[in-house]
């Protein structure tokens, strides 16, 4: 069965002393997603996996949801249940962590 959804999470680590998304809780993210998404039986269905640097560093921890193509900044592992609940099972954005890239 092909992924529905697919959620690239920025787990990116740069050399020390410069922003990045792995630093701020990126890997705890991604881990976070997997068990949550297991636990809701969405194993092949939703794919949560570690990306490179998704530029947006400033925003960090930021990941993308596709196949919209939804950015999200500042994810904290609080987050996490509220974008799958939201985004993942409702399609509604979660408006307050969306990334604007006017921002």
């Amino acid at each position: 069965m092909r992924d529905n959804k697919h959620i690239f999470i920025c787990a990116n680590q740069k050399p020390e002393g410069k922003a990045c998304c792995g630093e701020q809780r990126g890997q705890e993210i991604l881990e976070k997603f997997r068990e949550i998404l297991k636990e809701k039986g969405l194993n092949g269905k939703i794919r949560a996996q570690k990306s490179g640097c998704l530029d947006a560093c400033k925003h960090g921890p930021v990941l993308v949801i596709y196949p919209e193509g939804t950015y999200y900044k500042n994810v904290q592992v609080s987050d996490v249940e509220r974008i799958i609940e939201s985004h993942i099972l409702q399609d509604q954005v979660v408006t307050d962590l969306e990334l604007s890239w006017e921002d």
